[in-house]
């Protein structure tokens, strides 16, 4: 009787709680019930909508809700919460919603089709998420939408004609996705609409005359990515209202149309990085109101038109890589707001106007690359604004203005190849916020200035410019500086032992100098020295033992000089030497046998009458009892030889157990296969898609077999899979040890986070991934000819001709590129090699594995990683030796690629190392010290057919600028693609050797 009753009531409390849940649920608004159903398809990390309950009453007090006086939901923003999963469709049941905000989150899959319910909805934002598919076909519904905002997504197919059925759409971007045909000319009937982005898609074909019928248009942006035909239509100019109009970078060709002056109210200008060629129109000189005017990097010719002395609002003015000729006009001068001004690599000639930067605003110029003549103007720097000033490569004379000496903004100046004379003005090397001087090449007199202090100040280069004098013991007061160039100057006395303050030192060249005195020993503390040359001086005495301490050194020139005494052993144990040179001098003793030594030729201890061994004199025997504790090295020459043998004989051993072995596994191949076959994960799988896929994980699994396995890497395995719908993807499957987004999780999260972000044809597609919470698969845009590495050292390699290896090269370039400097922050992708460069079926290149991607939030800065990460022979001498890295690790490595396209020859092989240990130092070895260098260097099999020996040369000279010793010398990704565009012949004023090792100024507006 008693359980009886304990049953009952057990039933009653259950009824009880069934009751409460009932009224909770009646409770709860209609508006309240659609948002829970929504959440439970986000996934909420933070948190963030945990006030989101089933308890109360209303939603109007939820995060991110916002209602009207009746407590209707009129508004949702849940922007910048890091979100995931997807928006269901019970937000098509918040009937009343006005606003919907998702932007900066990662929302996938589709955009849900009951959106298209909310007939009020007036703005609706879901930019930088990953919506992918295309829009619903009832989109024009809305007809009381006002905003669409859908940048940075991974929409794909072609535009939606539909939105342009909306007649109160004010405001509509499209940028940042995939989509790809023509611009639908039913676009021009959007009469309302002021701002129409369609940026970085995949768009073709031409822009539509109509677009000139958006009268009440105020921003227009249709570059970057999309690649148009033909060139812009003249009915732009019938967009008076316009404002802003960028249609940069998209392939557009032909005259820019003179009726673009028409637009009187446009404000910003861009129409960069195409093929437009022709003259400056004279009626953009009626653009008054103009800001910002960049026509930089197309094919412009003729001189800078008079009627631009019109535009005295404009504060940028870019013109730089075109073919400009004639002076520049004096006019630029009186431009009262002008802060930036660009004229580099153009045929400019004449004086540059000497009240240039007296208007007081100036504050970035570079004229460099041109054939300019006279005097630097005195008043660059009136205004106390000028922060970058590049002139070189002109033929400018004169004295440095003195004013540069008390220019407290400057940062960055690069004045070197012409033909300045006179000091250095008094305080320059003292400003405070220096931190770039190169004055290379030119005719100084005097010294260095005594009055050295300045402590942002990384990179000096005043070699090759005729200085004499001392080395002032105030050039120790550079705490940041890494690089310093003194070479070819006529610099005497002896070298200050304060330049053991320098710190940060990585590159020190005072070659070909009368510097005289010993070497200080104190230099061995500039523990983060790479590179040391000091060849060619009237140094004297004993090379210091103290140079052991520069652990990181790969490079040393002493040679031509007079020093004496014994080459230090202990110069063996700089294992990160790689170069050494103690050539004519007064050196004796032998020649150390181990470490780098015995990698050297005997070039490099010639002209030392006293040294023996090294092929270059036998030894006596009084000169090996001279040696210190020469009876320890017997005794260890004995104990080296008995542990070879033990060596030997285990080394046998293992190779017997080995054969056993692998005879054990293929007898039994079957039974062991069944034996490790996998259990079924007992967890569930999640796919995560990025855009739309007909198949789910466990159709991805049945394709996991070795007989599908097409590569193997440090980070797991890569299989073909071959789906039930026809297509195929590439699956890698990555190493055990860690659940997604934990601190082992060999990539996974590196890589999603960060191809879920970046989009770009030359970046390998992620099309999903798919987890257990164990086990982790990528799954990928399959591609036909595999890696770029597979291609050029394995049995296909005879199907790349030249053609087909320069434009890898190009759009590998594009790729990294896009990762340098349009994704913010900037990604750094710390193992570009040629296996990481995927090839598709019309042999495009895709860069791919970005397991060991990183971000950084501010470009140029390095950044300290725990351990070397990448793969040897592609890694950058700094990052290797001091685990700093940047975008410039990339381009060294991309600079390694492109040696091994010329020479078909992989990065580290047994040939090289007698000639500098790896294919960079090899083929400057080769290519720059011998006769018939180019042939030397070729891979052979590319002579089977024409080759543009000419394109070679010049792709050569890009990969060796590239692969630079110090960071500072490799150009940007942007230069890289702009170099090898210039591979190519065509109608540019200038040679490949102009424009080669141009730095462009970075542009903030």
């Amino acid at each position: 009787m008693g359980c009886r009753n304990l049953r009952c009531f057990h039933l009653i409390q259950f009824l009880y709680m069934i009751a409460s849940l009932e009224r909770m649920i009646y409770c709860l608004s209609p508006d309240g019930a659609a948002l829970l159903s929504m959440k439970v398809s986000i996934v909420d990390p933070l948190g963030r909508l945990n006030d989101w309950l089933q308890s109360d009453s209303s939603p109007c007090l939820w995060t991110g809700v916002r209602c009207d006086d009746s407590d209707n939901v009129i508004a949702v923003d849940l922007s910048n919460m890091q979100l995931s999963g997807n928006v269901s469709g019970a937000i098509g049941r918040l009937t009343n919603l006005v606003n919907i905000t998702v932007e900066q989150n990662n929302f996938t899959g589709s955009l849900p089709r009951e959106i298209t319910h909310i007939s009020g909805l007036r703005f609706l934002n879901i930019s930088h998420n990953n919506f992918s598919y295309n829009f619903p076909s009832n989109f024009s519904n809305l007809q009381q939408l006002g905003v669409l905002d859908a940048y940075n997504n991974n929409f794909s197919g072609p535009l939606p004609i539909q939105i342009s059925q909306l007649p109160n759409l004010v405001h509509f971007h499209l940028g940042g996705s995939y989509f790809e045909g023509n611009i639908p000319p039913e676009y021009g009937n959007m009469s309302k609409l002021q701002y129409l982005a369609l940026s970085g898609n995949s768009l073709t074909g031409r822009i539509p005359a109509e677009i000139g019928n958006l009268s009440s248009l105020e921003q227009l942006y249709l570059g970057y990515y999309n690649v148009f035909e033909g060139g812009i239509p003249p009915e732009i100019g019938k967009l008076s209202k316009l404002v802003r109009l960028d249609m940069s970078s998209c392939g557009l060709t032909g005259p820019i149309p003179p009726q673009i002056g028409n637009l009187s109210h446009l404000d910003t200008l861009f129409l960069q990085i195409n093929e437009l060629g022709g003259s400056i129109p004279k009626e953009l000189g009626n653009l008054i109101n103009v800001r910002s005017l960049d026509l930089s990097n197309n094919n412009l010719e003729g001189k800078i038109p008079e009627e631009l002395q019109n535009l005295q609002s404009v504060e940028l003015l870019s013109l730089f890589l075109n073919h400009l000729e004639g002076g520049i006009p004096l006019y630029l001068a009186e431009m009262p707001s002008l802060q930036a001004l660009f004229l580099w690599s153009n045929n400019l000639t004449g004086v540059i106007p000497q009240m240039l930067g007296t208007n007081g605003n100036l504050t970035q110029l570079d004229l460099s690359s041109n054939a300019l003549v006279g005097p630097i103007p005195p008043g660059l720097c009136t205004g106390g604004k000028l922060v970058v000033l590049v002139l070189l490569k002109n033929q400018l004379s004169g004295a440095l203005p003195e004013d540069l000496g008390y220019c407290k903004t400057l940062n960055h100046v690069r004045l070197g190849n012409n033909q300045l004379s006179g000091a250095i003005p008094k305080g320059m090397l003292s400003l405070k916020n220096l931190q770039m001087l190169e004055l290379v090449s030119n005719q100084f007199n005097g010294s260095l200035p005594a009055d050295i202090d300045a402590p942002l100040l990384q990179f000096l280069d005043v070699s090759d410019s005729e200085l004499s004098g001392e080395l002032p013991p105030s050039i120790g007061k550079l705490p940041n500086l890494q690089k310093l160039f003194l070479s070819k100057n006529r610099l005497v006395g002896s070298m200050p032992p304060e330049m053991s303050n320098l710190r940060s030192l990585s590159y020190l060249d005072l070659s070909e100098n009368h510097l005289s005195g010993p070497i200080p020993a104190e230099l061995g503390r500039c523990d983060q020295l790479f590179y040391l040359d000091l060849s060619v001086n009237d140094l004297e005495g004993e090379i210091p033992a103290g140079l052991q301490g520069l652990q990181v050194l790969g490079f040393l020139n002493v040679s031509r000089n007079h020093l004496t005494g014994r080459i230090p052993p202990a110069l063996n144990l700089l294992q990160s030497l790689t170069s050494a040179d103690f050539s004519h001098n007064n050196l004796s003793g032998p020649v150390p046998t181990n470490g780098l030594f015995q990698y050297l030729n005997a070039s490099s201890f010639e002209g030392n009458p006293g040294l023996c061994g090294h092929g270059i004199s036998p030894c006596s025997h009084s000169d090996d009892r001279s040696l210190p504790d020469s009876g320890e090295t017997k005794r260890a020459k004995r104990f080296r030889a008995g542990l070879k043998a033990i060596v030997t004989v285990v080394v046998v051993a293992v190779f017997i157990i080995l054969a056993l072995l692998v005879s054990f596994i293929h007898n039994h191949k079957e039974q062991l296969c069944d034996m490790c076959k996998e259990q079924p994960s007992k967890r569930p799988w999640k796919l995560t898609a990025f855009q739309r896929l007909d198949f789910d994980c466990h159709h991805v699994l049945d394709c996991l077999h070795e007989s599908n396995i097409i590569g193997k890497g440090g980070n797991g395995v890569v299989y073909r899979a071959d789906m039930p719908n026809g297509e195929t993807v590439a699956v890698k499957r990555l190493k055990k040890g860690g659940h997604m987004g934990g601190s082992d999780d060999h990539g996974f999260s590196a890589e999603i986070q960060t191809l879920g972000k970046i989009r770009h044809r030359n970046i390998v597609k992620l099309l999903g991934c798919c987890s257990d919470g164990e086990i982790n698969l990528l799954i990928y845009e399959y591609m036909p000819n595999g890696s770029l590495g597979e291609l050029l050292h394995g049995k296909r390699s005879e199907m790349l001709d030249w053609k087909t290896r320069y434009n890898i090269a190009v759009q590998a370039a594009n790729g990294l590129c896009y990762l340098h400097h349009d994704c913010f922050p900037l990604i750094v992708h710390r193992d570009v090699k040629s296996n990481n460069i995927l090839l598709d079926s019309n042999f495009e290149a895709h860069v791919a594995d970005f397991g060991l991607a990183k971000s950084f939030q501010d470009s140029g800065k390095s950044e300290s990683m725990s351990s070397v990460a990448g793969s040897w022979g592609y890694i950058a001498p700094e990052y290797a030796y001091t685990l700093k890295v940047n975008e410039k690790s990339d381009i060294y490595s991309f600079g390694v690629v492109l040696l091994e396209l010329i020479t078909g020859k992989r990065p580290n092989e047994p040939g090289f190392t007698a000639d500098g240990l790896d294919i960079v130092h090899w083929v400057r070895s080769r290519y720059l010290n011998e006769d018939q260098g180019l042939m030397q260097i070729l891979d052979p099999r590319m002579l089977c057919s024409e080759l543009p020996l000419n394109e070679v040369v010049a792709m050569v000279g890009v990969a060796l600028i590239c692969c630079s010793i110090h960071p500072v010398e490799r150009p940007t990704m942007r230069d890289v693609v702009q170099m090898l565009a210039d591979v190519k012949p065509k109608s540019r004023g200038g040679s490949f050797k102009d424009n080669a090792r141009i730095e462009r100024p970075l542009i903030s507006l």
